[in-house]
């Protein structure tokens, strides 16, 4: 098992953390804590976690504005785990950006076994992307072009990385928007509309750009 990196738990009920915790260390796993958002975000800073156990619950704010935050810059696997575990529940986790989702109360070994499979769907994304001269480096959450760092706002790097995982390809509005922004465009296309705009002249001079194809979307594609 590759035990590279730790795993995030964001839980403020010490019971469920310390029960979460001890299973994932008897199975190898590294582990760090955090009772609070303010706490899980002074974490990252040091180093991006191999995933994130998200309570949605937490005492200074919702998993999910969290999740919706974490989803303009990162691909971090998120487990999300909640009391609120109705269908309308659980489909506005997944559509914030979460990978997976828990009610409480579960059983260990179902916590462990969506854990696992968590990090076996993480382990095929690679760590950077490269497209001609342009370079998404994941782990960090920046671009470069030409090893220069393109400077690169936050939605801008999240773009850039859909289309660089999908060259060629002709993605929709809606598509992008609900990657990029974490929720879905309800219509207005106007904001992505300008983040392309600005990301398209950030390319200038790479060799690719993004072709807006009249009614079906956008398409990275050589110039």
């Amino acid at each position: 098992m590759n035990n590279n990196g730790y795993i995030l738990l964001v839980e403020d009920e010490p019971i469920i953390q310390k029960k979460n915790k001890n299973i994932l260390v008897r199975h190898g796993y590294k582990i760090r804590q955090a009772y609070t958002l303010a706490e899980a975000r002074e974490i990252m800073l040091d180093k991006s976690p191999r995933a994130i156990i998200l309570d949605i619950g937490l005492p200074d704010g919702s998993g999910l504005d969290f999740l919706y935050e974490l989803r303009q810059t990162s691909t971090t696997p998120v487990l999300m785990l909640t009391a609120m575990g109705t269908a309308e529940d659980i489909i506005k986790g997944l559509e914030a950006g979460g990978d997976d989702y828990l009610a409480k109360p579960y059983e260990l070994p179902v916590f462990l076994a969506r854990v696992q499979t968590l990090l076996r769907r993480a382990s095929t994304i690679p760590e950077s992307l490269s497209v001609g001269p342009i370079r998404v480096d994941v782990s960090s959450g920046k671009a470069y072009l030409n090893n220069e760092d393109m400077g690169l706002s936050q939605k801008e790097y999240a773009l850039l990385q859909l289309f660089a995982q999908n060259p060629e390809n002709i993605l929709s509005a809606e598509h992008i928007y609900e990657k990029a922004w974490g929720q879905k465009m309800h219509g207005d296309e106007n904001a992505l509309k300008v983040a392309i705009s600005r990301l398209r002249t950030k390319l200038a001079d790479s060799g690719w750009t993004i072709a807006a194809s009249r009614g079906e979307g956008y398409c990275f594609e050589r110039e």
